[in-house]
């Protein structure tokens, strides 16, 4: 089983706000080689 972490920081005017991470997930996915099982985003600081 092959696996993969990295980690993506993003800076925000407001405390909270929605932001499209799409295309940085995309990019970390494509880096990573894996073609194809679950990925996980938790949020709010955890």
């Amino acid at each position: 089983m092959k696996s993969y972490r990295e980690e993506l920081t993003f800076e925000t005017k407001t405390r909270r706000a929605y932001i499209n991470i799409t295309p940085q997930v995309e990019a970390a996915l494509t880096k990573s080689g894996v073609k194809e099982g679950a990925y996980q985003t938790p949020g709010d600081g955890t």
